[in-house]
C-alpha cells in the first residue's frame, strides 16, 4: 500500500473525496497523514474523525522556513510517506522538502495553468472575461503553480457566471479528477513509469 500525506490549510473538501476515494477502493493508497499549517483549519478535525494521524505545525513558531520544514520531513518518514499531496495547502514548499520529495508533490489549481496562477483564481478568471478556466493538477517545483502539468479539465463558464456559481464548478470537477489522478501516479509508478510527465485518466 502506497502511503501518501496531504497537506491542506482549509475546510478539507479535497481531503475529504481522497479519503472517500480510498474508502471505496478507487484509490490504492494510504492516507498516512494529515498536516496542515492552520491550528484552526477544520480539515483537522475532518482528519481526526476518520482515524487520520494529524500534524499540525504553525510556521511562525519556527526561526526559519527551513526549520519549519525540517519538522514536517521528520514526520513524514516516520510515518513512511511516498506522495505529498497538496489540497489546498497556502503555502509555497520549500527546498528542503521540494529535494526530499522531488517529483512526489502534487498541487490542484482553480484554473487551465499558466493562465491565473496564485490566489483567487476563480475571481481572475470572472475578470479578465474569459469563456472557459479549469482545473489543474501539477507537481510541484520553487514557483508557485508553475511545476510541470499532469492533467487539465476545463470548466465553462456561462453569461450570467456569479463568483460563487463558479466556484462550484470548479469544485465538482476537482473531486472528480484529483483521486483519478493520485491513483494513475501511484499506478504508473508500480508500473516503473517516470515522475514529471503527463498522466493518462482512465
Amino acid at each position: 500500500m502506497t502511503n501518501i500525506a496531504v497537506f491542506a490549510s482549509g475546510t478539507g473538501s479535497n481531503f475529504e473525496v481522497i479519503v472517500e476515494a480510498v474508502e471505496n477502493g478507487s484509490l490504492d493508497a494510504n492516507i498516512a497523514l494529515l498536516v496542515s499549517d492552520r491550528s484552526d483549519a477544520d480539515v483537522l478535525r475532518k482528519a481526526e474523525k476518520v482515524g487520520v494521524p494529524t500534524l499540525e505545525l504553525v510556521p511562525k513558531n519556527f526561526d526559519t522556513k527551513a526549520g519549519f520544514e525540517v519538522e514536517i520531513l521528520q514526520h513524514l518518514r516516520s510515518h513512511q510517506i511516498e506522495w505529498v499531496i497538496l489540497a489546498g495547502y497556502m503555502r509555497l514548499v520549500g527546498p528542503t522538502l521540494l529535494e526530499a520529495y522531488s517529483g512526489k508533490i502534487v498541487n490542484i489549481h482553480p484554473s487551465l495553468l499558466p493562465s491565473f496562477p496564485g490566489l483567487h483564481a476563480p475571481e481572475q478568471a470572472l475578470k479578465a472575461g474569459v469563456k472557459v478556466t479549469g482545473v489543474t493538477i501539477h507537481y510541484v517545483d520553487e514557483g508557485m503553480d508553475t511545476g510541470p502539468i499532469i492533467a487539465q479539465e476545463p470548466v465553462k463558464i456561462s453569461e450570467n457566471e456569479t463568483l460563487a456559481s463558479l466556484k462550484k464548478k470548479i469544485q465538482y470537477v476537482e473531486h472528480d479528477l484529483y483521486p483519478k489522478t493520485i491513483q494513475s501516479l501511484i499506478q504508473r509508478e508500480r508500473k516503473g513509469g517516470a515522475s514529471n510527465e503527463k498522466t493518462s485518466i482512465s
